[in-house]
C-alpha cells in the first residue's frame, strides 16, 4: 500500500521526468526546423530563401568576377562568396537577372536571392536601397578606343564626337552624363563588347577588369587600345536587403576582413584578374 506521503512524490518525479522529455523534444523539433544555414557558429539567425543555399544576384557575364567557365559559373566575386557560404554551412547559387533589379534592390525585396555579388560600386544612391558590405575591390574605369584616335579623356571623347558606349545602370553612365555625354547603353558587357567589335561605337567605359579580359580576345586587342585608367575612389561591395539581413552582412564583412589580412583576397585578385594588386580594399 502506498501511503499519501510516498504517492504525491512518485507523482512529483513522474512529473518532472515528463517535462525533461518534453524538453529534449522540443530541442530535437527546433534543430530540425533551423535547417541549412544555421549549423555554422555565430549563424544562427540566417534563414537562405532556399534551404541548402546561399542564393546570390548577379549579371552575367561580368568577366573576371562572373562569368561562365565549361558551364559552370567563376570569376573574383564567386570565389569570395564562396568562402562566406562554406562559413554558413550552405553552397552558392547563381541568380542572373538584369542589374536594374540588382542595384534598386527590388531583387532582394522580392527574396529572389540572398545577397548582390555583381562587380557593384557603392554608391550614396544605392546605399538608399541596399545594404552594403566592407569594400572588396577598388574601382578603375578604363576608357577603351579604336586604334589611332587621339582621345585620351572622357572630355576628349565629347570634343570629337565619338561614339560612346557603356553598361546600362552603372558608374560609367554616371560618368558619361556628368560630362554632358548622351552614351549608347548595353544591358551586359558582352552586348557592349560585341557593339564596339562590330563598329557600332568608337569607344567604351567600363571597368578595367572587365577591358583586360576583353583584350586577351583578338578581336579586341587587334583593333582598340587603352586610352587611360581612371581611378574612381569608389570601391565595390557585397549588398543584401535593406534592414534585413544583419546575421549574412556580417558574416560577409567577417569573410572580406580575413581574406584580406591572411593574403587570401590577394591570392584570388592574382587568379582572377592576372595581376597582383595595386591597393588594398579600403577598410569601411
Amino acid at each position: 500500500m502506498i501511503t499519501g506521503s510516498l504517492r504525491r512524490g512518485v507523482v512529483a518525479t513522474a512529473a518532472l521526468a515528463l517535462t525533461g522529455l518534453l524538453a529534449l523534444s522540443a530541442c530535437g523539433e527546433s534543430a530540425d526546423k533551423q535547417g541549412d544555414g544555421d549549423k555554422a557558429g555565430g549563424a544562427a539567425a540566417f534563414k537562405p530563401v532556399k534551404a541548402g543555399k546561399l542564393s546570390v544576384c548577379t549579371n552575367l557575364p561580368y568577366p573576371p568576377f562572373q562569368f561562365d567557365q565549361g558551364g559552370k559559373t567563376v570569376g573574383f566575386d564567386v570565389s569570395m562568396i564562396d568562402l562566406v557560404a562554406k562559413k554558413l554551412n550552405v553552397t552558392q547559387e547563381i541568380v542572373n537577372i538584369d542589374f536594374a533589379a540588382i542595384k534598386g534592390g527590388s531583387a532582394l525585396n522580392a527574396g529572389r536571392c540572398d545577397l548582390a555579388a555583381a562587380g557593384m560600386t557603392i554608391t550614396d544612391e544605392r546605399k538608399a536601397s541596399l545594404d552594403f558590405s566592407r569594400p572588396y575591390y577598388p574601382e578603375v574605369i578604363t576608357l577603351l578606343t579604336k586604334k589611332g584616335v587621339t582621345a585620351k579623356t572622357v572630355d576628349d571623347v565629347k570634343s570629337q564626337n565619338l561614339k560612346l558606349g557603356v553598361q546600362a545602370d552603372t558608374t560609367s553612365l554616371e560618368m558619361a552624363k556628368t560630362k554632358g555625354i548622351k552614351p549608347r547603353e548595353y544591358k551586359d558587357s558582352e552586348k557592349q563588347r560585341l557593339a564596339l567589335v562590330s563598329g557600332q561605337i568608337d569607344a567604351v567605359l567600363q571597368d578595367t577588369p572587365v577591358v583586360n579580359e576583353w583584350l586577351k580576345k583578338s578581336d579586341v586587342s587587334s583593333k582598340f587600345t587603352v586610352a587611360a585608367e581612371l581611378p574612381t575612389g569608389a570601391q565595390y561591395g557585397f549588398a543584401v536587403k535593406k534592414g534585413g539581413n544583419p546575421v549574412l552582412l556580417k558574416t560577409i564583412n567577417d569573410t572580406i576582413t580575413e581574406t584580406v589580412n591572411s593574403g587570401e583576397w590577394a591570392k584570388l585578385y592574382k587568379q582572377w584578374v592576372g595581376s597582383e594588386p595595386k591597393s588594398k580594399p579600403a577598410e569601411s
